[in-house]
């Protein structure tokens, strides 16, 4: 589909509903994952998760009792259908600090990945550059846009290809303990992030990963299967939300607990839920 961008709706932020605000108010909160003083940089993809990501966090920097820096980097991974350029004048007219980082993931998996899949080498790779820039930057926290869909479907391939019961952290410490990773949708449902993309025609490019696109991943699978399901079961995600709440944590201690997360952070207050 490409890019869809409006210039009618490209010059301000959004008030996001309460409904979505309040969910990633409490997220917040209970995974204390934002901090007085942090710098936080939101990898930026320009999908309906991450661009609403944005308008929510500008929504709690402005309103919440924490003061913190936002800013957002895009990987660039070098495929000829994707065009990420504009996001830069998006980015510059809401007033926000904007990193574009180019590398040839696309080649990269071509050459080096062997028995993964495109999907996984591809995440590791723009998290690492995604660090890098968070580190040239300044910048103590990555957020990243993953919601409770994204969760459930990891909990799944997981269970089912691996053996093992574990998910995407809601907030961790990187194992080079300088940066802290948070996930503040994680309470939030993919269909919320559309919702707000849509009302608000947010300037998204649909296909942000064309080679998954080109190629349907088991993840596409388990979520068609979380889909069916919940049309027979309704409290599908209230039920794995239960489940998924000690995984989602497992970061958490060391996330929080280390004195070098403090340093020059204030007061360490957390994010309120915008109740």
């Amino acid at each position: 589909m490409g890019l869809v961008y409006h210039h009618a709706m490209a010059h301000r932020f959004v008030t996001p509903p309460r409904s979505l605000t309040r969910l990633v108010g409490r997220a917040l909160a209970d995974f204390r994952m934002i901090r007085d003083g942090d710098r936080v940089l939101l990898g930026l993809s320009g999908g309906k998760d991450s661009l609403t990501l944005l308008h929510v966090l500008e929504h709690f920097r402005r309103h919440a009792p924490v003061r913190f820096t936002l800013g957002a980097a895009t990987v660039d991974p070098q495929s000829p259908d994707f065009d990420p350029s504009p996001l830069a004048p998006y980015l510059t007219a809401l007033g926000v600090e904007h990193h574009l980082l180019s590398e040839p993931i696309v080649a990269l998996a071509r050459e080096k990945m062997h028995n993964d899949s495109f999907c996984a080498f591809c995440a590791r790779m723009k998290r690492g550059i995604l660090y890098g820039a968070a580190r040239r930057h300044g910048y103590n926290v990555l957020a990243l846009a993953q919601h409770l869909d994204d969760l459930a479907e990891s909990f799944l391939m997981s269970a089912f290809h691996e053996g093992r019961l574990q998910t995407m952290k809601a907030h961790y410490r990187i194992d080079a303990g300088d940066l802290r990773v948070i996930r503040p949708l994680v309470y939030a449902r993919e269909r919320q992030m559309a919702a707000f993309a849509a009302e608000h025609r947010l300037p998204v490019i649909h296909e942000n990963c064309p080679a998954c696109f080109a190629h349907p991943t088991q993840r596409e699978h388990t979520k068609q299967l979380l889909a069916r399901e919940e049309r027979s079961n309704p409290q599908l995600f209230k039920s794995l939300l239960t489940a998924l709440r000690p995984l989602m944590a497992a970061g958490l201690p060391a996330a929080v607990e280390d004195p070098a997360a403090s340093a020059g952070a204030g007061d360490g207050r957390r994010a309120a839920p915008m109740d």
